[in-house]
């Protein structure tokens, strides 16, 4: 085998602007996941766990601890008692790290399902975490990204809408991931993170941005005009499509 890489790396230079990630075909005939990075190259199965490992003969420590839990509630009637480590929590954290990797480089390759699944899964995650963490230190160290993961999950659900031309469903799939990005700042007492958060600034303005390319009806349009003409105080024009927008309501009623 050989050791160095760098003709590998050298047919493929790093990018800084950008997420540099690609579909390659491995020796098994699957396809792989790769992500340049700047001093190397992250190389990752495109299902299951991402670096192909089964802990415990488990698909990921999430399954395994989903099973110790299960087996603790058969033991003792509830879940009450039962708690996540430091060191629990640290391979938890580095499992959904890997997580991250992959579906940020998918989200570059427009792999919106699997971006979909990754996130909802990372979500899991920080939920199993808050409810279970030995401390609200180690439970932090996972559920901090919370609104991160909702900003790309919110992103890949308004895609697969936009790309049959549903505008209105990723509207509302927007509105959906602001209301729980809001509501995780004021359930972590994080309020002031509502007006400076850079996930609900994006999805707001890309809001706007989509709402713009909804079809506008002729009753708008001339609103719109007459806002215009009243800006501009031409108020002759504005009197006209006043009676415009009248007789468009009167025929409407």
């Amino acid at each position: 085998m050989k050791e160095d890489i760098s003709e590998v790396l050298n047919s493929w230079p790093f990018d800084g602007s950008q997420i540099n990630a690609r579909l390659i075909s491995g020796d098994d005939g699957q396809k792989k996941l790769q992500l340049r990075l700047d001093l190397g190259i992250m190389q990752m199965e495109l299902d299951g766990r991402p670096d192909g490992l089964r802990p415990e003969g488990l698909d990921t420590w999430f399954d395994y601890y989903m099973d110790r839990l299960e087996e603790y509630e058969d033991k003792e009637g509830s879940p009450d008692g039962f708690c996540l480590n430091a060191e629990d929590c640290a391979r938890l954290h580095q499992e959904a790290v890997q997580f991250y990797h992959r579906y940020l480089s998918l989200f570059q390759l427009g792999d919106w399902d699997r971006v979909i699944r990754d996130t909802e899964r990372n979500l899991g995650v920080f939920e199993f975490a808050s409810d279970f963490a030995e401390t609200d230190e180690l439970s932090w160290m996972l559920v901090q990204f919370t609104p991160y993961v909702l900003l790309m999950n919110t992103r890949s659900r308004a895609m697969l809408a936009l790309q049959t031309g549903q505008i209105k469903p990723a509207l509302s799939i927007i509105d959906d991931g602001v209301k729980k990005i809001e509501e995780f700042f004021l359930e972590t007492e994080n309020d002031d993170f509502l007006e400076h958060s850079s996930e609900l600034k994006f999805l707001k303005h890309w809001r706007i941005e989509l709402e713009a390319m909804l079809p506008v009806s002729p009753h708008e349009r001339l609103r719109r005009q007459l806002d215009e003409a009243i800006a501009q105080e031409d108020y002759e024009r504005a009197a006209k499509l006043r009676d415009q927008i009248s007789g468009i309501a009167q025929r409407e009623s």
